[in-house]
């Protein structure tokens, strides 16, 4: 029982950080008193209406692509994660008499997706989208067993890495109302992540089912409808999203060892939430400051032995909570530089997430 579960928790692990791996990176306002030259000499300008634009933290459905008009995002999104864990199993008889056994590990997970992302306006309210990422991820893992009476003590140390398409998305986005009269401006959003990449059980393991490559995708088909709210108050602009992530289960039907056979996996879906403010500082510049937050269910794995029996096991539900920093320079009328951070601040989130777009109009 014990490979069982070792290899339960990898599988597990590496499929919550690729579920992980997707999140929110952008956000920043525009809005502007456009002055009308027809008014009396005297007399106020009369304000015009404008929609805000939300674009240092993506993903979250900011301001849609004008009809008819294509935007082009090439992005190159950098994350790291680290794990520095010591663990002991085993019976305290006295505070300084410990039977069982030690395990250190230190673990380094770094990735680099490298993404292009097209956005075109069908109508003045509903906006085509399509992304394409390209996934580099490196894992260092160097972990020390060791019993308490020096029976045994081995290290376990291993640096692998991988690369290759990641998952495909397509989304759309409809701006449900006009924002006149004091609202705030409504979008709804439908997001498809398709299965593209090399999920964790595709990839080649060894004997013991341990992997000797990494996953560059999910492996699950996942849908995610969400609303998104932007609440212009010149120079700022204010933003908030609610999603639900359904990750739809399969049959995997993966022989891992020659003793277990992965059968039925049901990942765990997600509720997904962010809200914060972006300001202006000019005409060109803007930052934003906001947080997000993932709950994560738990995933249920069905294992089934050389037996045929079969047991499901359920791993932890994660809460992954981000503070997110964003900056956003106005090259040219079509042209954008944006750069979002993220800084994890619970234990499941990754400890830092850097992103940088540059958006631009293609006519």
């Amino acid at each position: 029982m014990k490979p069982i579960k070792s290899l339960y928790i990898l599988a597990a692990g590496t499929l919550c950080l690729s579920l992980s791996n997707s999140l929110l990176a952008q956000a920043t306002s525009d809005t502007a008193n456009v002055p009308d030259s027809g008014s009396p000499v005297g007399q106020a300008p009369v304000r015009q209406e404008a929609q805000p634009e939300v674009q240092a933290i993506s993903d979250i459905g900011g301001v849609l692509t004008p009809r008819g008009k294509l935007v082009l995002e090439p992005s190159l999104q950098y994350s790291h994660a680290s794990v520095n864990r010591l663990t002991f199993r085993g019976i305290e008889i006295l505070s300084t008499l410990l039977i069982g056994v030690f395990e250190a590990e230190d673990a380094d997970r770094d990735t680099w997706t490298a993404a292009m992302t097209g956005r075109l306006g069908v109508t003045d309210r509903l906006e085509l989208e399509l992304k394409v990422p390209y996934v580099y991820r490196d894992d260092a893992l160097f972990a020390t067993v060791a019993t308490t009476e020096g029976q045994q003590e081995f290290d376990i140390s291993r640096d692998i890495s991988s690369n290759g398409l990641g998952d495909i998305e397509a989304a759309i986005h409809y701006q449900l109302n006009s924002g006149q009269n004091g609202w705030p401006y409504f979008v709804g959003n439908l997001r498809y992540k398709s299965t593209t990449g090399e999920g964790p059980f595709d990839i080649r393991r060894d004997s013991d089912g341990i992997e000797r490559e990494l996953a560059t995708g999910s492996g699950f088909h996942s849908v995610e409808p969400s609303i998104t709210m932007l609440f212009p108050s010149d120079p700022a602009v204010y933003f908030a999203n609610l999603g639900y992530l359904y990750n739809i289960k399969d049959d995997v039907n993966k022989q891992i060892t020659d003793e277990i056979r992965i059968g039925e996996v049901d990942p765990g879906d997600a509720i997904r939430l962010s809200f914060g403010m972006a300001y202006a500082i000019n005409e060109r510049s803007s930052f934003t400051l906001g947080f997000k937050n993932d709950f994560i269910d738990d995933t249920k794995t069905e294992f089934i032995g050389s037996n045929g029996n079969s047991t499901t096991q359920s791993s932890r539900s994660l809460n992954i909570a981000s503070l997110l920093l964003g900056w956003s320079y106005q090259l040219s009328p079509k042209t954008s530089v944006n750069l979002g951070l993220e800084l994890g601040i619970s234990d499941d989130a990754p400890d830092t997430v850097l992103t940088l777009r540059v958006p631009f109009g293609v006519n």
